[in-house]
């Protein structure tokens, strides 16, 4: 009894409840701006870091310069399951130009190369 009384009155455990119910309402499926511009940046940033201790730029990245520029994106949004109608799937159309990676299809294919460069 007295184990889970010290666990009510910890600040952390607290805390940590307060966490876990922003991070609840920032994976709602709505789109928050700041988040966006706040990953554009970081990732922009990691490339800038990358390159630069690669030897692949001259450039410094933050602190050194300023922080990356951030380009404006439209963000997303998504349908809840209830909205969303059965007919509504579109199916994809394969391009031709895609390799197979089957075996009949390859012994085909070759088959056809040869023939073509007998003739």
């Amino acid at each position: 009894m007295t184990d889970s009384k010290t666990h009510l009155t910890n600040p952390a455990i607290w805390i940590r409840l307060a966490f876990m119910l922003v991070f609840a309402l920032l994976l709602t499926g709505s789109d928050n701006e700041n988040l966006r511009n706040l990953g554009q940046g970081l990732g922009k940033w990691i490339y800038q870091a990358f390159m630069f201790l690669t030897f692949n730029s001259e450039e410094k990245p933050f602190p050194f310069d300023e922080w990356p520029t951030i380009d404006p994106s439209e963000g997303y949004s998504v349908k809840s399951a209830d909205d969303i109608e059965e007919g509504e799937f579109v199916d994809a159309q394969e391009p031709d130009d895609v390799p197979s990676f089957s075996a009949s299809e390859d012994i085909e294919q070759a088959s056809e190369n040869l023939d073509n460069r007998d003739s």
